[in-house]
């Protein structure tokens, strides 16, 4: 079994180690805003994993990809548990890429590689738009 740790350090503030040793801020309180909240990381975690397959995916298909951001957005219920509901995705890509290739790499992480997705498709509703800028 994996394990991740978090310590408590100070009023609403945290340091999380990941599973490979790696530290990570918390701050619970948006008034403070320290650091990133967890469910700010949460929609971060998202738009790491789905732009790591779509790179991965493009690189594949011999796609001359140039840049890649991927914006996450998202709206959360207004009762406890205060789950997401709406997470959209837009995905900006640059280079002389191939449309239906853009889009099937996007399909392809939305439905069968990323975990992230898979998870808070639970309770969110994901949409997705890409925007392609040719180099």
């Amino acid at each position: 079994m994996s394990t991740a740790t978090v310590k408590w350090l100070e009023k609403e503030r945290f340091i999380g180690t990941s599973i490979s040793g790696h530290t990570v801020p918390f701050d619970s309180d948006r008034e403070q805003n320290t650091a990133p909240g967890p469910m700010e990381m949460l929609l971060l975690a998202l738009g790491a994993c789905t732009a790591t397959d779509v790179v991965t995916i493009l690189k594949k298909k011999r796609q001359p990809l140039e840049a890649l951001v991927v914006e996450v957005s998202g709206e959360r219920r207004e009762e406890p548990p205060r789950v997401w509901t709406e997470i959209a995705i837009v995905y900006r890509l640059r280079g002389p890429l191939d449309e239906k290739a853009v889009q099937d790499a996007v399909s392809l992480s939305q439905t069968k590689y990323c975990s992230v997705s898979a998870m808070l498709a639970k309770t969110a509703r994901l949409t997705t738009r890409v925007e392609i800028e040719r180099g």
